[in-house]
């Protein structure tokens, strides 16, 4: 089991430059704030990542957002810090903010949450004003296959539509 540090200790280690922070959480998490100094190594990718190695005397702190995560997910995890110690930030993030460390903050809701939302409440909608006019149960056969077009292929029309809001600039 990884030996945790407590976000003060792990701010003077990555002061010092004796720390590397891994974020183990997934991108819109890390979008939406990241400690300064982190690196993103989320989770769903940790099997195919290889972290650079450490220098000497390095030691590699990797957190999540309560701390969980890297709990439930250590072997998995411990790999990526090679022969390097590491360690697990205690309380994660939460506990990070708590503390009053530096952060950055991005958008409190990432581009695909946003698409998410949006797709959804299309989708639900349509379902709805079908009751009324059977003809809205279009909305949710277009929403559907629009989702699909951006799986497959990576381009997301509403994605892109959305990133131009004013409230994502």
């Amino acid at each position: 089991m990884l030996k945790e540090l407590s976000p003060r200790e792990a701010w003077k280690l990555l002061e010092e430059g004796k720390a590397r922070l891994v974020d183990i959480r997934e991108p819109d998490e890390i979008e939406a704030l990241r400690a300064v100094h982190a690196e993103a190594a989320p989770l769903s990718l940790a099997g195919r990542m290889n972290l650079s190695p450490l220098a000497p005397g390095t030691v590699a702190i990797f957190t999540c957002r309560s701390g969980h995560r890297m709990k439930m997910n250590e072997a998995t995890i411990r790999p990526l810090a090679g022969d390097a110690p590491a360690y697990t930030l205690a309380g994660g993030m939460e506990a990070w903010v708590k503390e009053g460390l530096p952060v950055e903050r991005g958008h409190s809701l990432s581009i695909e949450r946003q698409v998410r939302i949006g797709a959804g409440s299309l989708a639900a909608a349509g379902a709805l004003l079908s009751l009324a006019w059977p003809a809205f149960a279009i909305l949710p056969l277009v929403v559907g296959c629009g989702l699909v077009f951006a799986g497959v292929t990576g381009f997301c029309g509403l994605g892109v539509a959305l990133k131009a809001m004013p409230w994502n600039k």
